[in-house]
């Protein structure tokens, strides 16, 4: 998801904020360097804000890897007819779990095994441990040339130029700007009051993002309560189950006499 402004537009409004006109206290040179570090920093953070689509060539086997620039694996869409970004999509891959297919059919990487595990050119399934990012697998495994559609985070190349576009979406610019403002001011953290203002802006970058997070996390789908689908029964629903529970309390009796 790379941005539309270049690293002039950005470095402008800090070298504004910094008063550094004629880039002479902090050199373009070095600025370069520190937005360079801001976006890997933001993509360290938050994947999401450098989510590519390519289509890849898997390998023969089970075991596939994403693209060298990759960070991380989102996820495997489908089969394509091949890498040109005009390749024609085919059959969806979902995702399953790993320990279900393991159960199933225990020989699935075996590149000899037949039936329904049989390698060949279509995939139907992948699997992916967030501990392992670059690495996810493939089912049934591929024997012959297969394609995939992948969508992963990629990691930020070096801006070595102004005229560089950003590597990651628009929306994260306050949060660059804050990042190279840190920078800059921590040159120069031997002055008390250049050192509380690197904090600062990390501080302002670090928001920045944790904002965007929660954001994004309001979006996702919310487990339903309980209490949510009770308020949401049917009267003949309610009538239903409370009179099996006033039958399962029994007749009740007696109560206790006298004295």
């Amino acid at each position: 998801m790379a941005g539309t402004l270049t690293a002039a537009n950005i470095l402008a409004r800090v070298n504004n904020i910094l008063q550094n006109t004629g880039s002479i206290r902090w050199s373009s040179s070095e600025q370069l360097e520190y937005l360079s570090d801001g976006q890997r920093e933001i993509a360290m953070i938050r994947p999401s804000a450098t989510a590519t689509h390519a289509n890849i060539q898997l390998v023969a086997g089970t075991e596939q890897s994403i693209p060298a620039d990759g960070l991380r694996l989102f996820s495997v869409n489908r089969n394509m007819s091949g890498t040109a970004a005009n390749a024609t999509g085919a059959r969806a891959i979902s995702k399953v779990n790993l320990d279900v297919i393991n159960s199933e059919e225990p020989s699935w990487h075996d590149s000899t095994v037949t039936g329904k595990a049989a390698h060949g050119t279509v995939v139907k399934h992948y699997m992916f441990d967030d501990r392992d990012p670059r690495k996810f697998f493939v089912y049934p495994g591929v024997s012959g040339n297969a394609y995939a559609e992948v969508v992963y985070s990629k990691n930020p190349t070096a801006l070595t130029s102004t005229s560089d576009t950003i590597q990651v979406d628009d929306m994260f610019v306050n949060a660059l700007i804050n990042f190279v403002l840190y920078r800059s001011y921590l040159k120069e953290g031997e002055f008390a009051a250049n050192f509380q203002r690197a904090g600062s802006h990390y501080q302002l970058f670090t928001q920045a993002l944790g904002l965007t997070a929660q954001a994004d996390a309001g979006d996702l789908p919310k487990p339903v309560s309980y209490t949510h689908l009770r308020a949401h029964e049917t009267r003949e629903d309610r009538g239903c189950r409370d009179g099996g529970e006033k039958k399962k309390g029994g007749g009740g009796g007696g109560g206790g006499g006298g004295g």
